[in-house]
């Protein structure tokens, strides 16, 4: 498991690059609140930065993304 997440792509696909094993990222609550907190202040959209960063995650190498937007994501993927 790689974490912080969106601090660590580079890792990501350092460690991806040199094992086959299944590789987990999370995607800690501090990212979480960066991203929620400049979404309440109207900075970004939050829906198109949150699926950005976590397609940016999974292209990194990462097979699996431990994340707090986990219940936003599903709900958003259901539309």
């Amino acid at each position: 498991m790689v974490k912080p997440a969106m601090a660590y792509m580079d890792v990501i696909r350092r460690v991806r690059e040199h094992c086959n094993l299944p590789l987990a990222a999370y995607n800690v609550s501090g990212e979480f609140a960066m991203i929620k907190a400049a979404a309440r202040n109207g900075w970004i959209d939050e829906r198109r930065i949150t699926m950005e960063v976590l397609m940016g995650i999974r292209r990194a190498g990462a097979d699996m993304i431990i994340t707090y937007f986990a219940p936003d994501v599903a709900e958003w993927l259901k539309e």
